[in-house]
């Protein structure tokens, strides 16, 4: 004998696996969109902040060092505020002094800098070989676990395309006195034309973009739920009422008229739809029964 196994139990488990598998694919394909939408933020903000650092360097370049040397004369000491990567990495300092910005960094990496700040560590390094050992690789970028948190960084690389450069970085002989007394004569110099001697290097923290990401991956999937939920109730309850409802009244009815019982009353029809068709099905044959005892008697 087969066991009963109720329609209302079956619509409920047809609807509860619907709404799993909605769940599971909105969490899976939503993660990954909110994923991606902090991942291009991040990189947006890297390159921004990269052609903002460039437009620093090309400012001091073009007013700066050319205005402020003819002034300071020929055997003038050495101005560091002259040299764009300084510029730069102190207009960045600037900017890191706003809270919200503490954890972003800017650094002008060389294999061999003048300034000791400026020294690459054992990562920095590996950018400056990759660019050294191909030409023609304009950007790399990448992420990277920090004390902070994980950070996006963007490197292009610093290659000695103006000759003014090597006045300062060919030989000690033929650097500024000041500049030695400044930085020592040990280390920026043999520089050479067309070379690739470091990397700009922007790191821009991903902890705050993807927090907001998964704030708004969480309100959006507990919004999603009680949506579910509440469509999960309403259809269960619209199924009760117009479907099930119905056909058990039917069922019973059609056990009474299977004993012989001719004096249930007929179903109202009240619709038109599928379950109306079968209240009217039913009574049609309920009447034919009628009339057909009668004739046997």
């Amino acid at each position: 004998m087969l066991k009963r196994f109720k329609l209302s139990a079956k619509f409920t488990l047809l609807l509860a696996v619907v709404f799993l598998a909605g769940m599971i694919l909105s969490w899976f394909a939503l993660s990954e969109a909110l994923q991606s939408k902090a991942l291009r933020e991040v990189v947006s903000k890297a390159q921004i902040l990269l052609k903002t650092m460039n437009s620093v360097r090309q400012y001091t370049i073009e007013n700066i060092d050319k205005n402020l040397k003819p002034l300071l004369g020929p055997h003038s000491r050495f101005v560091r505020e002259t040299v764009p990567g300084y510029s730069a990495r102190e207009v960045f300092e600037y900017f890191r002094r706003d809270k919200d910005y503490k954890d972003f960094f800017y650094k002008e990496a060389t294999l061999n800098p003048t300034n000791p700040r400026d020294k690459t560590v054992e990562w920095e390094a590996d950018l400056v070989t990759q660019f050294r050992n191909n030409a023609d690789l304009k950007e790399v970028g990448g992420v990277r676990d920090t004390p902070q948190g994980p950070s996006l960084y963007r490197a292009r690389p610093i290659q000695i395309t103006n000759e003014k450069c090597l006045a300062c970085h060919s030989t000690v002989d033929a650097a500024p006195k000041s500049m030695i007394q400044l930085y020592g004569p040990a280390n920026g110099f043999g520089w050479k034309h067309n070379e690739i001697i470091g990397a700009q290097i922007i790191s821009v923290p991903m902890a705050v973009p993807l927090a907001k990401a998964n704030q708004a991956f969480q309100t959006f999937m507990i919004s999603l739920i009680g949506v579910f939920l509440l469509a999960f109730v309403v259809l269960n309850i619209t199924i009760s009422v117009m479907v099930i409802r119905p056909i058990v009244r039917m069922s019973k009815a059609a056990d009474e008229v299977s004993t012989g019982n001719l004096q249930i009353p007929e179903f109202e029809v009240t619709s038109k739809d599928e379950i109306g068709v079968l209240a009217m099905s039913f009574n049609r044959l309920r009447r034919s029964l009628e009339k057909a005892m009668k004739l046997l008697e």
